[in-house]
């Protein structure tokens, strides 16, 4: 079985972090015969800063230096070429490229399934998808990361998190604010329904009272003696 787990988020970058807990759990739960590669589905870069880009892979094996393979390759967009610009075969040899030079870096940790790479001095023209292929045998199926970059020349605003729980809170008390009416207003019928139908008891009641004294009033007429 062989399934790409990626976040959907988009991250600023530089400060990506992956959950250990995360990894120590599938390794733990690992399946026979499967990859995965733990990458951002989308980040976005100041133009001309650093970024790393992160590519982390779990597989029931133990890595082979002899036989464990990857790849790292860039395309401008879907349907242009792969180009590579680093990979591993018995070691890291990182490619010079026209568009790189030698601006790219490995940084990871082969020891900790940590394949990621750092990119320095990012420019306009370095947005695009860049692809994480890693092979450990005897996993049959190829994992591959896909990360989809967009440099841009400004951050956005920061969010102002006092607003949004401002928002959540007036949200809240209204919500509760609801309920409680709904309880009060369902309390106060019920109160009166109980009210109303003790009122009918007690009509009840003394309608079988005012019967049965006429019963016995007119008994009584029936049994007395006639004048002689």
């Amino acid at each position: 079985m062989h399934f790409t787990l990626q976040k959907r988020n988009k991250t600023w970058m530089p400060a990506i972090n992956f959950s250990i807990v995360g990894l120590m759990v599938y390794i733990m739960a690992c399946p026979a015969s499967s990859m995965d590669v733990l990458v951002h589905n989308q980040i976005d870069v100041l133009n001309g800063t650093m970024v790393r880009i992160q590519c982390i892979f779990t597989s029931c094996y133990k890595m082979d230096v002899n036989k464990f393979a990857m790849n790292w390759t860039y395309q401008e967009n879907t349907n242009k070429t792969e180009e590579m610009f680093m990979t591993y075969k018995k070691g890291m040899m990182p490619l010079r490229t026209d568009r790189f030079s030698d601006r790219v870096q490995f940084v990871g940790n082969l020891e900790k399934n940590d394949l990621s790479i750092t990119l320095s001095d990012v420019q306009l023209s370095d947005k695009g998808i860049y692809n994480c292929y890693v092979r450990n045998p005897p996993d049959r199926i190829q994992g591959h990361g896909i990360i989809n970059m967009f440099v841009v020349t400004e951050l956005p605003p920061p969010r102002d998190s006092t607003i949004a729980v401002a928002i959540g809170a007036s949200v809240g008390g209204a919500l509760a604010l609801l309920i409680l009416s709904m309880v009060v207003v369902k309390c106060i019928r019920r109160h009166k329904k109980q009210e109303l139908i003790s009122d009918e008891q007690k009509m009840e009641e003394e309608g079988k009272l005012d019967a049965e004294g006429g019963t016995e009033e007119g008994t009584k007429k029936a049994f007395l003696p006639e004048d002689v």
